[in-house]
């Protein structure tokens, strides 16, 4: 994503003159004030043009000018807008984005399509998407860019100077520069702040720090976002396994990407297989939430059958039957706050240096004072209101093993799954309510069946 000088807030009543000149036709005037505000505020009012205005957008822009704000529209969004153009303008203006971005664009296209624009597009940026296109998508290597700066050991730093001044303007950041050997391995990284201060005749290699952090080219894109966040960078080196430098990710391509991951993994804890859009027919968002139910409907279907194997001890004390919908949604409950914590933990990499058996006891822990304290308070609750210690007891103990152990399977389930490389967010809050309603169902009733004689009698 390009940047660009912020100047001023843009509110909606500076949107009025690029509006009007739009409307009159007149293309100096809505030059001069569409491409005085910023990249992000063009973009704003790009999407809240109609499809007659937009038109005209396209006749009075450049394609090097519409690149900048194609880059700040949202992925899904694109291939709309991309098929509104006319192909030669629409590949050109691809061409001119950053390489990252314009293979965000195209990945969603069909492979008719996708060849078609990058027929008509001119070479070198045909070459250079075409490359990243090989890369599994969500792989350091699809977000990773080739625009940067590399510089060779045996360079002085009057050299590197002018290899800056020369290739700033095409580069996605020159915030850092990567030194390579004549072999172009990764060898060294300089920052420009130690570029600028050093002597001119001092050779890179005795400038540059040998000690660079690197990601390889396959590792999943949440690792990139994880590395870049520990190390607090603003890019980071992409290497094949020969620690070849192939190219880097920007921390705008890591801000996506933790936008995307966050919504993926929110998707999952709802148990939907990917968010609904709000534009989204009835008929696509229930084919992609149906599936998740169905799964959800059988595992309700045990609990269920559950009860029904306890209908003799129902039969003989109704009662219990009040307190069925209380236990099952505090399993579900702290089930699901155990859960949230597990994946954070997982997400973060705290998971990974903790202590398994430190993990078990905490959240066991964590479980029996939970438990404890609302035993208590159940107990006392169902004793004044029921007039029976005995249905107090019984309710206050499930209570207690229920969230003990619902809240030992929200933390340990996902840890499982992440164990097995499993996606742990798959240990969605509806699965794990469900598993926790089977759970507290067997030892509410395997309680009561147990002591049920004193219910009888009291």
């Amino acid at each position: 994503m390009r940047g660009g000088t912020y100047v001023e807030q843009t509110n909606e009543h500076e949107y009025k003159p690029i509006l009007e000149a739009l409307k009159k036709g007149d293309i100096d005037q809505f030059r001069k004030h569409f491409l005085d505000i910023h990249p992000y505020d063009q973009t704003r009012v790009f999407l809240d043009l109609t499809d007659e205005d937009r038109m005209m957008v396209y006749r009075y822009l450049s394609p090097e000018e519409m690149a900048e704000i194609f880059e700040n529209i949202d992925r899904e969004d694109t291939k709309d807008y991309l098929f509104e153009m006319e192909p030669f303008y629409a590949a050109e203006m691809l061409g001119d984005m950053y390489a990252d971005d314009a293979v965000d664009v195209l990945n969603d296209l069909e492979a008719e399509q996708l060849a078609s624009y990058l027929t008509i597009m001119n070479d070198e940026s045909a070459q250079e998407i075409k490359e990243l296109l090989h890369y599994e998508e969500k792989t350091a290597g699809s977000i990773m860019t080739t625009e940067f700066i590399a510089i060779r050991t045996h360079q002085t730093v009057t050299e590197t100077m002018q290899i800056l001044r020369k290739e700033a303007p095409e580069a996605e950041t020159i915030y850092y520069l990567f030194v390579i050997d004549d072999s172009k391995k990764l060898v060294g990284v300089i920052s420009l702040r130690d570029l600028i201060i050093a002597d001119e005749d001092t050779l890179v290699s005795n400038v540059m720090n040998d000690r660079v952090v690197s990601i390889s080219v396959g590792e999943d894109q949440e690792e990139a976002a994880r590395m870049m966040k520990d190390y607090d960078f603003l890019a980071l080196p992409v290497v094949d396994f020969q620690q070849h430098l192939l190219g880097i990710i920007t921390v705008d391509d890591i801000v996506d990407v933790i936008d995307e991951e966050a919504s993926e993994d929110y998707s999952k804890l709802a148990a939907v297989s990917d968010m609904d859009s709000v534009d989204r027919s009835p008929w696509q968002a229930a084919r992609r939430r149906l599936p998740w139910l169905v799964i959800l409907l059988f595992l309700g279907m045990v609990t269920a059958s559950l009860i029904g194997q306890f209908e003799g001890t129902l039969n003989k004390a109704g009662t219990l039957a009040i307190f069925i919908p209380l236990i099952a949604g505090m399993a579900g409950n702290t089930g699901t706050q155990a859960l949230a914590v597990a994946v954070r933990g997982i997400a973060t990499g705290d998971t990974d240096k903790q202590d398994i058996r430190s993990l078990i006891l905490r959240e066991a822990g964590t479980g029996l004072i939970t438990g404890a304290s609302c035993g208590v308070l159940i107990t006392i609750i169902v004793f004044f209101w029921h007039h029976s210690i005995y249905l107090g007891l019984l309710v206050g103990a499930s209570i207690l093993f229920t969230l003990i152990v619902a809240t030992l399977a929200g933390a340990l389930i996902p840890l499982l799954m992440y164990k097995l490389n499993i996606d742990p967010a798959v240990a969605s809050g509806p699965f794990i309510t469900t598993i926790n309603d089977i759970i507290s169902v067997l030892i509410y009733f395997g309680l009561a069946s147990t002591f049920i004689n004193y219910f009888i009698s009291n």
